[in-house]
């Protein structure tokens, strides 16, 4: 078999991107706060714990906790992995039944505990109600006046939603393995390790399928046979050619248009969506095999995400901030991407 090639030069943004410049250039420059919208009981079993940490990656952080804990990495969680190379502040839960809350003081330098509470369950995956970024680009050329307007734009359309190049791994390697993986048959040993092949070789089509709407300028606006998610929910429903509030629902950003997130069973999509999507993932057949294979099932991504609370502040001459909200699942790097080309300083993790 001849390995894939791949580039994400096929996937284009939206809009007619106006700036350059650097991004990540001091930790600092890229600050993650992790949101949640719900109260902690303060009693139960779980120590609840909100981190800030610098330049460490969240499973590092985890079995820095588990350490001082006492407990194994296994009864730390999290909602959801956040930047290395950031300043970010996100949530841990440790189990800890009958034990007294740990002492932190030996905790490294990168960790910082801003906050502890019990609470009566553990920290689940994904159970985060969004991410609030602000983001400073350097050495910047481009019409700030142009980037600005850009921006009050993007609040009231969404941007497209595409998974972004850390979701493949340094240099596409997470492609990669999937890819030797479903040749070879020989699986990764690690759990985490099969996950993130899984999860890279779906959204790899998935983007595909994205940057063919993006092209044809179709990604928030309906197509024959589309399926379309609610905005802030999971929950999808087919398209009915009888219902005329489809439309005004789509320019409201109150639902949006799907894409396919591939596995067993039939595409939910019908007619011009559907050839669209049948398309684009027949150009993968090793991962469409290899992830039905693993049994996953056909499941939808919306193709459009809202931006809440977009802020754009000029520091200098070459200096912007950006400040927004995304929701769980959507790249900080994406939105970058509609703007302009920005060039991450940071050394890629191996």
């Amino acid at each position: 078999m001849n390995p894939t090639t791949f580039d994400t030069s096929g996937f284009p943004a939206a809009y007619a991107a106006p700036l350059s410049g650097h991004f990540r250039v001091l930790p600092e420059d890229f600050i993650v706060d992790e949101l949640m919208d719900f109260e902690l009981s303060g009693t139960g079993e779980h120590l609840w714990l909100q981190v800030r940490k610098t330049l460490a990656n969240t499973d590092w952080v985890g079995n820095q906790l588990a350490r001082c804990a006492g407990i194994s990495g296994k009864d730390v969680s999290y909602a959801g992995l956040k930047d290395r190379h950031a300043v970010t502040t996100q949530w841990f839960s440790l189990q800890l039944p009958g034990k007294d809350d740990p002492d932190f003081a030996a905790l490294p330098p990168e960790i910082e505990i801003l906050a502890q509470q019990r609470h009566d369950k553990k920290l689940r995956r994904g159970a985060l109600s969004g991410n609030r970024f602000s983001l400073t680009l350097r050495n910047c050329t481009g019409d700030f006046a142009v980037a600005q307007s850009l921006c009050q734009q993007i609040t009231q359309q969404g941007i497209p939603n595409y998974y972004g190049e850390q979701r493949f791994g340094h240099n596409f390697g997470n492609l990669r393995k999937a890819e030797r993986w479903f040749a070879d048959g020989v699986a990764p040993k690690q759990r985490t390790q099969r996950s993130l092949y899984l999860s890279a070789a779906r959204s790899w089509m998935f983007n595909h399928i994205l940057a063919e709407r993006v092209k044809a300028g179709t990604w928030h606006q309906r197509v024959a046979g589309d399926v379309f998610m609610f905005e802030g929910g999971n929950a999808w429903f087919a398209d009915d050619v009888t219902d005329a509030t489809l439309e005004p629902r789509l320019a409201a950003l109150a639902i949006h248009p799907t894409g396919a997130l591939w596995g067993r069973g039939e595409l939910d999509t019908r007619d011009a969506a559907r050839a669209l999507e049948a398309e684009q993932t027949a150009r993968f057949p090793i991962f469409c095999a290899g992830l039905e294979k693993q049994g996953l099932k056909q499941e939808r991504r919306a193709l459009r995400i809202q931006v809440g609370e977009v802020g754009f502040e000029v520091l200098g001459e070459t200096t912007l901030r950006l400040a927004f909200t995304l929701p769980p699942g959507s790249y900080a790097t994406v939105f970058l991407e509609q703007l302009g080309t920005f060039t991450s300083k940071s050394v890629p993790v191996q």
